[in-house]
């Protein structure tokens, strides 16, 4: 000890001695005892003597293993403590984004969900738990810078496919890909990035062999990302790999570079071409309208003409039998009639001048006046000017 605790006088060691006398050692105890007898014993807090405590403990050890550790009892014991460890030691926890993948002498027995699980300890079972919620990304076709510089690195291996007119396309996609069943990913298929990587780019193959490669660059882009999607992972589900394919994107669908400047001419003929399609399209949709309308309105105007000189022909020959009836029936007085009509269709536009046969010289000369024509001929004579005389 670094301090020496001496009863009398003024010692006590590095705190000095205690008020009232008496040498203590730190904690309060006098030295040479552990109780109240002996010589001024001071109260308080004291502490736990080590070697009491390590005595007590051989001793119940002893009471439970008579013949000590090296004992049949006490080997029992210890053999039985280390059992209850060992069994212990296969309590598990799977968390949500996990599986867990129970392996018994290393073969797969089964596959347990998220919460606390219990598998045989090791080295009889041991467990595996892969995230399974995590999506994986692989490209197709072309590799990311990845490190933060700009631009993407072509593979024209994967990329170059031929379309279904035997024409020749660029395309970069992407798949992303979750773990379905973790036990069917580690144990059915070796290395599940490599096979996706192929199933991918194979499917992708297959669509596009049966599409032409005007749709492909344009409208049948989401087309050909769906069926792409539903095929690969029809194929991984063939395989067992446990693999769920969430989304097939397609980066970009082009013509082959050397040849991108040609293709470009043929798009814009064709977009010119397609114009004046759709132009000569609107003038027939303009003209041929207004000649059906036009030749719709000769064909009425020409059936009404017909109509008219049909019935007005009919009307006159019906007019003339019943004349000649007539005319058979009383011929005098049928003559005569048509004497008075045919007169009065020739008079009816002619001055007409009436003489009195009885009247000699001028006075037999009577002008007819029609009285239908009175009121016209009145007003008309007030616009004359004065003195002017109406012609005869």
């Amino acid at each position: 000890m670094p301090w020496s605790n001496q009863g009398g006088g003024g010692g006590g060691g590095p705190w000095g001695p205690p008020p009232g006398g008496g040498g203590q050692n730190p904690w309060g105890r006098p030295p040479g005892g552990s109780g109240g007898g002996g010589g001024g014993g001071g109260g308080g807090p004291q502490p736990p003597d080590l070697e009491d405590l390590l005595r007590r403990g051989q001793d119940r050890l002893k009471r439970v293993m008579p013949g000590g550790v090296g004992s049949g009892r006490g080997i029992a014991l210890v053999v039985g403590l280390l059992a209850v460890v060992w069994l212990a030691s296969g309590i598990y926890r799977v968390e949500a984004d996990e599986q867990g993948v129970v392996l018994r002498f290393g073969q797969w027995v089964r596959t347990e969900q998220p919460g606390l699980r219990y598998h045989m300890p090791s080295p009889i079972e041991t467990v595996l738990m892969p995230k399974v919620t995590r999506v994986n990304r692989i490209e197709v076709g072309y590799r990311s810078a990845g490190d933060g510089r700009r631009g993407d690195r072509d593979v024209p291996d994967e990329s170059l496919m031929l379309t279904g007119d035997e024409n020749i396309i660029d395309i970069d996609f992407t798949v992303f890909w979750v773990i379905k069943d973790a036990g069917e990913y580690l144990f059915k298929i070796r290395d599940p990035e490599a096979t996706v990587k192929k199933a991918a780019e194979s499917a992708m193959r297959e669509v596009i062999g049966r599409t032409d490669l005007q749709p492909a660059l344009t409208e049948a882009r989401q087309q050909i990302e769906t069926s792409t999607r539903q095929l690969l992972q029809a194929m991984l589900d063939d395989y067992e790999g446990g693999i769920e394919v969430t989304q097939v994107q397609l980066q970009k669908a082009d013509p082959p570079s050397p040849v991108i400047d040609a293709f470009n001419d043929v798009q814009r003929a064709r977009a010119d071409r397609e114009r004046a399609r759709n132009e000569a399209e609107a003038y027939r949709n303009d003209v041929i309208p207004r000649a059906r309308g036009d030749a719709e309105r000769l064909i009425q105007e020409a059936s009404a003409y017909r109509e008219q000189v049909v019935s007005l022909a009919q009307g006159d020959a019906d007019r003339f039998r019943k004349v000649y009836d007539a005319y058979s029936t009383a011929k005098d007085v049928t003559a005569k009639r048509m004497y008075l009509e045919t007169m009065e269709e020739i008079l009816s536009g002619a001055n007409k001048v009436i003489i009195d046969g009885n009247a000699q010289g001028a006075q037999g000369v009577v002008p007819y006046l029609p009285l239908g024509q009175l009121q016209p001929s009145a007003s008309g004579a007030a616009a004359r000017p004065a003195g002017q005389q109406p012609a005869r």
